[in-house]
Formats: structure tokens, C-alpha cells, sequence
């Protein structure tokens, strides 16, 4: 995932304070009459399909994972999964491996937008109202509302605040979760698209169990000074029960940083901390309909070097049971 690269002028069609992608109508998405399309195929062509019914605009969805050994807020509740890896968003970059966020100013909801502009320079302004967590309520949807305050877990801040900025800054930014997808009635059935932004990472989340997977190949969590992973066996294990090959993300020290790495060239840091599957989607993400493909650029931040990373135990007091 890299910063906003090209993108053709056909599609940037309207301010990110507006609140609609393409401009399209409310009325006539029948998404059971449209034809059942690739995102990033040439037939997700915006000026062709109905992009309420076809990913048209961040057609590389990437279902992403954190694992994180604490929360910060243990003493407020906020624990972590055991035995879990846990949800960290669903991004729509465009087919090229770019993207952008914060498409719809409208349905800003994050405390501490980041970045604090748009890509235009246009200034993001906080959000201060009720928190996100609160939409899903009129909707009955509470079994949901639990659930992510399971496995959808901030690190420093209230659970809420980061899904708030996960709907704004990514959710906002798909063409079938845009508000006229949702037809006249949105205006009084409002945040209807966060249930469903929520539901459908949800969905993708669950396909997923990082944890397991890695588990069934012997790489489990360890604080033992003896026992370290290899990027290849990591990734390898992942690609295997995916079907292609993710990001793997790590974070801590650099291994040339490291006594164990001095002298050597190898700048790839050495804690394991997440996971971003990428894929295409037939028709809307929500369906569920994918199609897993490699991770575009880079696919790894880590240490190259054999047993040179760390999978670190979640810190005591830090999890809950599920």
C-alpha cells in the first residue's frame, strides 16, 4: 500500500467534502440485475457498470490484522483476544497499489484524522460527536457492537476512536459503500453504510485466522530469548492457506541494529505485528465474492535474515478468553 500515485482524472469526479464519488443517482441499484464484475478487471469500468454494485474506485481490498501485545487501556477493559490476531480495517486501494482516504468529508467521524489533510490540502476537521460505536445501537446491531469490542482492538485509544477513523479515512472511499447506493432513504436511515462498511470487514476478518494458521506450521508466540522465526516460514505458512502471498508487516528494531545483526546489511525490523491479505472482489466487497491475489510493491517489512524474528507473547493481563 503506497501513498496516492496515479489515478485517472475520470474517476476524481468531486470534492471529498461531497458526498457521493461519482455523483450518481440514489435510484436503481438493483445489484441483483447487474452483471457480477472484477474489480480491477476492464469491465469495472465506472462510465459502464453501476458502481454501487461494481468496486469501481478502490478495487485492491486488503483485509489487515494487528497482533499487538498490549492495549494501554487494560484498566478501563480493553483487552485483547486470546489466541487471536485482531482486526485492523478493510482498505480500498486502487488497482495500481495507490490509494487515497478520507473520500467524504460528510461522513467524517474520526477524533484525530491522519493524516490532517486530504490529498487536495483540504483540512480534515475532528470529529466530536457521538462516537461511532453509538450508529450501530439504533439498529439492534449490539451482538456486533460486542464482537468488536472482542477483536476489533485499538492500541492507545478507546476502540471506538479507531474504528471511526477506519470507517473515515478507508470506508468512505469504496463505490459501493457510497451514500447513494443506499437510495432515497438514506437521509432517514442514516449510517446504514457504517453497519455495513463494519459488517463486511467483519466478514473478510473471519476468513483469516492468522493466529491458526501460523500455529498449525509451530510458529506460536513465544518470549523465550531462543526462539525466533523466518520471514520465508511466516509468509510461506500464510501464502499456503490463503492462496497467495500477503504482506507481512513488523515493527521494533532494525536487525542491522541488533547484536545479532551487526555488521550486516540487513535493514528489516525483527517483531512480527501484522498482516494485510489482499484481494479483488466480484461485484460489491459486501458479498463477500473474492478473489485472493499477491501483495502489491513491497511484501514484507521484515528482517530477511533466517530466525531473525520475534513473535512476541501477548503481556500478562492483557487478554481475555473468547
Amino acid at each position: 500500500m503506497q501513498a496516492l500515485g496515479f489515478i485517472s482524472a475520470s474517476v476524481l469526479l468531486l470534492s471529498k467534502a461531497q458526498a457521493s464519488l461519482y455523483g450518481e443517482s440514489s435510484l436503481n441499484h438493483s445489484c441483483v440485475l447487474s452483471p457480477n464484475i472484477l474489480s480491477c478487471s476492464t469491465g469495472a469500468d465506472p462510465s459502464q457498470v453501476d458502481t454501487c454494485c461494481v468496486e469501481t474506485y478502490g478495487g485492491l481490498v486488503l483485509s489487515t490484522q494487528f497482533w499487538d501485545t498490549y492495549t494501554g487501556l487494560e484498566d478501563g477493559g480493553q483487552l485483547l483476544p486470546e489466541n487471536s490476531w485482531t482486526l485492523h480495517g478493510l482498505w480500498p486501494d486502487f488497482c495500481n497499489g495507490s490509494y487515497t482516504g478520507y473520500c467524504d468529508l460528510s461522513r467524517q467521524y474520526d477524533p484525530d484524522p491522519s493524516p490532517s489533510t486530504t490529498d487536495d490540502g483540504t483540512e480534515i476537521p475532528p470529529y466530536t460527536g457521538p462516537n461511532i460505536g453509538t450508529f450501530l445501537e439504533p439498529f439492534g446491531k449490539l451482538d456486533l457492537l460486542e464482537w468488536m469490542n472482542t477483536y476489533w482492538i485499538a492500541q492507545g485509544q478507546p476502540n471506538a476512536d479507531f474504528w471511526g477513523h477506519e470507517f473515515s479515512k478507508h470506508g468512505t472511499c469504496y463505490s459501493t459503500f457510497d451514500t447513494p447506493c443506499y437510495g432515497p432513504q438514506y437521509n432517514s436511515t442514516p449510517h446504514v453504510d457504517v453497519v455495513d462498511f463494519f459488517e463486511t470487514a467483519v466478514l473478510y476478518y473471519k476468513r483469516l485466522p492468522t493466529f491458526d494458521w501460523l500455529a498449525s506450521a509451530g510458529i506460536t508466540p513465544s518470549n523465550a530469548t531462543n526462539v525466533t522465526y523466518s520471514i520465508s516460514d511466516i509468509q510461506g505458512t500464510l501464502a499456503s492457506k490463503y492462496g497467495a502471498v500477503p504482506y507481512v508487516g513488523c515493527s521494533g528494531s532494525r536487525y542491522n541494529e541488533t547484536e545479532a545483526g551487526s555488521g550486516t546489511t540487513d535493514n528489516g525490523r525483527t517483531v512480527l505485528s501484522e498482516v494485510w491479505y489482499y484481494s479483488h472482489v466480484y461485484g460489491q466487497p459486501q458479498s463477500g465474492h473474492s478473489v485472493p491475489v499477491n501483495a502489491s510493491g513491497s511484501s514484507t517489512s521484515c528482517a530477511s535474515t533466517v530466525g531473525a524474528i520475534k513473535y512476541y507473547e501477548r503481556t500478562a493481563g492483557s487478554t481475555r478468553s473468547v
